[in-house]
């Protein structure tokens, strides 16, 4: 039997309010969960790790303050360069820190990125997109297995004695940012502890159809975050979709992340089509919603976000059979 999809708050999403207003939130929204921040590339307003890390106490107040709004801590989060040729290991830290407060808080789930290396001597990460010039070629070959493999083993194993899963976010400017590179990475740990984190707004700027991700990954998929782009049509058609102005520069950018219906063409339609999709791969967990619309209030996208989820989203388990005639 299916298990009920359920609609959750990233509290990043509102970094601006107070972790309890933050819950407050998510409970008057009727929202089932919230996905907490621990460090790295956020600024973890709404978590101390360093106390969750050495205090029981502290522990029990973060989730206390949780549960207490009828609401489920669904994973923590971690995003950052683990990789990183010269911050990596201060960024393995707070990975590897947060893995142990998951296991401690009995968290299911630690969302992360691949990180990405750099090249033979590099003390910058260095994303290859081409094949050529062939010491391209070169370069990933070390980054994958020189790199990247020997870690991620370490680091499933890891998550693995702790009872934790990870869940690897494709994302442009990572090591894994495509499908076959999701996959890539996940035949190399084994397939049990790392999967994918679904964010489907990174692949749709990049060109992929989505519910062909979705029927790819399938079972691999262990989490999920709903987050739109939308294409600005008369920058792409000049320059395409590879775009380094700045995301706080919408109107000059190619694509940007935007506020779920207000982006990808079909709107709720495509959200539908998305949910749909996910439970006939075997996904029935929460679709945590992420607010980075540099045009809209994080309160109102936030609040538009849940009601076209509740449109869609498949809450109930299915339970038609056939007539036995």
């Amino acid at each position: 039997m299916k298990a009920a999809m359920k609609i959750g708050l990233i509290t990043d999403s509102v970094s601006h309010l107070p972790f309890e207003a933050a819950l407050d939130l998510a409970q008057h929204l009727g929202l089932s969960s919230v996905e907490v921040a621990t460090g790295n590339w956020s600024e973890a307003p709404h978590a101390d790790l360093a106390a969750l890390v050495s205090s029981e106490g502290a522990r029990g107040e973060f989730i206390g303050k949780i549960t207490s709004r009828g609401l489920a801590l669904s994973a923590l989060t971690a995003n950052g360069n683990q990789l990183h040729p010269t911050s990596g290991k201060e960024q393995d830290q707070v990975v590897h820190d947060t893995i142990e407060v998951a296991s401690a808080l009995g968290v299911p789930t630690v969302v992360l990125m691949s990180g990405l290396p750099g090249a033979h001597g590099d003390s910058s990460p260095n994303w290859v997109t081409t094949s050529w010039p062939p010491e391209n070629l070169e370069i990933l070959d070390y980054q994958w297995n020189e790199v990247a493999i020997p870690y991620w083993k370490e680091l499933a194993a890891f998550a693995r004695d702790k009872g934790v899963k990870l869940a690897v976010e494709a994302c442009g400017g990572q090591l894994v940012y495509s499908t076959s590179t999701m996959l890539r990475l996940i035949e190399a740990t084994g397939g049990d502890v790392v999967g994918a984190n679904l964010d489907p707004s990174h692949l749709m700027w990049m060109g992929a159809d989505i519910p062909t991700v979705i029927r790819t990954l399938g079972e691999a998929i262990f989490h999920v975050h709903a987050k739109d782009i939308r294409i600005n049509d008369w920058i792409s058609s000049r320059d395409g979709l590879l775009d380094t102005v700045p995301i706080t520069e919408p109107a000059a950018r190619a694509w940007n992340y935007v506020t779920l219906g207000l982006g990808h063409p079909g709107g709720a339609t495509f959200w539908a089509d998305f949910v749909y999709n996910l439970r006939g791969a075997g996904y029935d967990g929460t679709l945590n919603i992420e607010h980075e619309d540099a045009l809209v209030n994080s309160v109102e996208g936030v609040g538009r976000a849940t009601d076209l989820l509740k449109q869609v989203a498949l809450v109930e388990p299915p339970d038609w059979m056939p007539a036995n005639v």
